[in-house]
């Protein structure tokens, strides 16, 4: 056995298979131009710690039939940081084989750990993944020359495309401007996704990388997506388009076309998903809870929620699909 660049413990053939295919993968990358929408994909569960299997396919074409462009699995919505070392490694694989090359998929792999960071990120190469996207190192304070070298670190170990997600809400650190400028220089960094909420920062991403049209710049808040994509970002991985795929497909072409009438009035729309999913009851863990509910109510997946949380009640899930059945009828008026 070899260690593959000193963390995966595979064979001398895998080695070289991954060396070979990160190539691949990273030219199949760049051919599919990613831009446009790439949805974080929800995990459906049977209960928690089980992976519902025939939900996942549902959903997976689902979005596929919605005009997404990617696939992002083990996100924020997709609950990646609650799910056992197993569970992650079958969504990576599942997502990735029925995918069959229709849209790019992308792998988190965060964790407060380089090493399993690598390890998951050699798995999905494996599995045929096209990229992979990391939030940095959780739980520890770090400076941005840390957090720089830490990438560093990471991408030259990495078999495939690195995005690099920038979300201060869960980890507790920021990639500052200067911080991506200087990581965009990496051989296999290849874009960057913002959920920080702070449009006046993603304006100098924007600006700082005009010259780097083959780096993308995904904004994560879909409440956002149209303008960041009317100023020049690349695209938006948005939750809604669990639900709602063709909304955000359409929503993102009209901003890529600079048509702000029409953004603006597929914008309203977004907002009603935003306020009647994302916000419904008093738990700190609405969003999840809300976009789990809704997909449940649309007929996609099952209620089950990765530990610590749980479903709504009867009542908060039944308020729920009347707000679903509403959202879907104005869903439907605009496209």
């Amino acid at each position: 056995m070899y260690s593959f660049l000193g963390y995966c413990s595979i064979t001398l053939s895998q080695v070289l298979y991954l060396r070979t295919t990160g190539i691949a993968f990273s030219r199949k990358l760049a051919e599919m131009d990613l831009r446009g929408i790439v949805t974080p994909l929800i995990t459906p569960l049977a209960a928690p710690g089980k992976l519902d299997e025939a939900s996942l396919e549902r959903l997976v074409e689902h979005v596929i039939a919605g005009g997404v462009r990617g696939i992002f699995v083990l996100g924020t919505t997709g609950e990646g940081p609650s799910l056992g070392a197993a569970v992650r490694r079958e969504v990576i694989r599942r997502v990735a084989v029925q995918a069959a090359g229709r849209v790019a998929v992308m792998a988190g792999i965060t964790d407060t750990s380089l090493d399993e960071s690598i390890d998951l990120a050699c798995f999905a190469a494996k599995a045929g993944a096209h990229a992979v996207v990391h939030a940095g190192p959780g739980y520890f304070a770090v400076s941005q020359p840390e957090l720089l070298r830490y990438t560093e670190e990471l991408v030259s170990r990495l078999p495939l495309p690195l995005y690099i997600y920038n979300m201060p809400g869960c980890m507790h650190l920021s990639f500052s401007v200067n911080t991506i400028v200087e990581a965009a220089k990496l051989p296999g960094v290849a874009g960057f996704k913002d959920s920080s909420g702070d449009m006046q920062y993603l304006h100098k991403v924007i600006a700082a990388m005009r010259g780097r049209p083959d780096f993308g710049i995904f904004i994560g808040p879909e409440e956002m997506m149209g303008e960041a994509v009317l100023l020049g970002a690349t695209g938006g991985v948005n939750g809604g388009s669990n639900l709602f795929p063709r909304l955000y497909v359409k929503m993102y072409e009209a901003a890529s076309r600079g048509e702000a009438a029409e953004v603006s009035r597929l914008h309203r729309v977004v907002i009603a998903i935003s306020s009647g999913v994302y916000s419904a009851g008093t738990y700190a863990s609405s969003y999840l809870k809300g976009i789990k509910c809704a997909a449940h109510a649309l007929g996609l997946i099952g209620p089950a929620l990765a530990w610590p949380y749980e479903p709504f009640s009867d009542a908060e899930a039944a308020a729920m699909r009347g707000r679903v059945e509403t959202l879907r009828a104005e869903v439907e008026a605009v496209l």
